[in-house]
């Protein structure tokens, strides 16, 4: 079933199209991955989906609903983490939590919190200044501000970047176990082609802020005959830049 529906979301800036007229589906259960080079469309494509930015065109609908018209329903059932995202520096990790918990209107909050912070193993950090953690430690603490709500659909915007590889790879192997274990549907946007094509049911491609393939994984590949998810990007990216050219 899906459980968000986007239809010809455009976003412009000036003369300069960020977003031009994508649609797409998220599934229950699914991580979709969102794929591109830097400046391809998918941050701004976030921020549509959590009304930061309020497209030009198009419909974005979750759970049946039209985002624009039952806003707070919808914001109730999602949430959003990102490796540029931080929390209040100065704030303990128990107080910057608390904060996020009492915007939400989490009933007995207390309790999961605590919850969270021994499901990731970080019950040790709550004392601490959220300032003086590591990259690893933020991102853990991240995700967990991100699933206080019980969220169904958790957008995810470069998780991993700016991560050490052996925290990155933990940060991943957290983000397939939140699948099986809550049967969480994520939106994942990424320029890692390795990472994506570990974790994700389904990508798109997505480049100039238009999509130009959507596929699982290994069914691009196939498509391509290449032997790697980022080889076959290289040759979609190559055709499509043919057929531009041609026109």
């Amino acid at each position: 079933m899906d459980i968000l529906t986007v239809k010809n979301l455009t976003k412009r800036f000036g003369k300069f199209t960020a977003v031009n007229n994508i649609s797409f589906s998220l599934k229950e259960g699914e991580i979709l991955g969102l794929l591109g080079p830097n400046g391809a469309g998918k941050t701004t494509t976030i921020q549509m989906l959590l009304g930061i930015t309020t497209p030009d065109a198009g419909e974005i609908n979750y759970f049946e609903n039209d985002f624009f018209n039952n806003r707070q329903s919808c914001l109730e059932k999602i949430n959003y983490t990102s490796a540029f995202n931080e929390l209040q520096g100065r704030e303990t990790v128990m107080e910057n939590l608390v904060v996020s918990s009492l915007l939400y209107q989490i009933k007995n909050y207390q309790k999961k919190i605590f919850e969270l912070v021994d499901y990731f193993g970080v019950r040790n950090l709550i004392d601490r200044r959220y300032k003086f953690l590591s990259s690893g430690e933020m991102s853990r603490i991240n995700l967990i501000k991100s699933l206080l709500n019980d969220p169904k659909i958790l957008l995810m915007d470069e998780p991993t970047a700016s991560l050490d590889p052996d925290i990155a790879d933990k940060t991943l192997e957290i983000i397939e176990n939140l699948k099986k274990d809550r049967n969480l549907s994520i939106l994942y946007t990424s320029h890692n082609m390795k990472e994506v094509d570990r974790i994700c049911d389904r990508i798109i491609f997505l480049n100039h802020g238009e999509i130009f393939a959507e596929d699982t994984p290994s069914g691009l590949t196939k498509k391509m005959e290449a032997i790697s998810l980022e080889e076959a990007f290289i040759q979609i990216v190559r055709k499509k830049q043919h057929v531009d050219q041609k026109n």
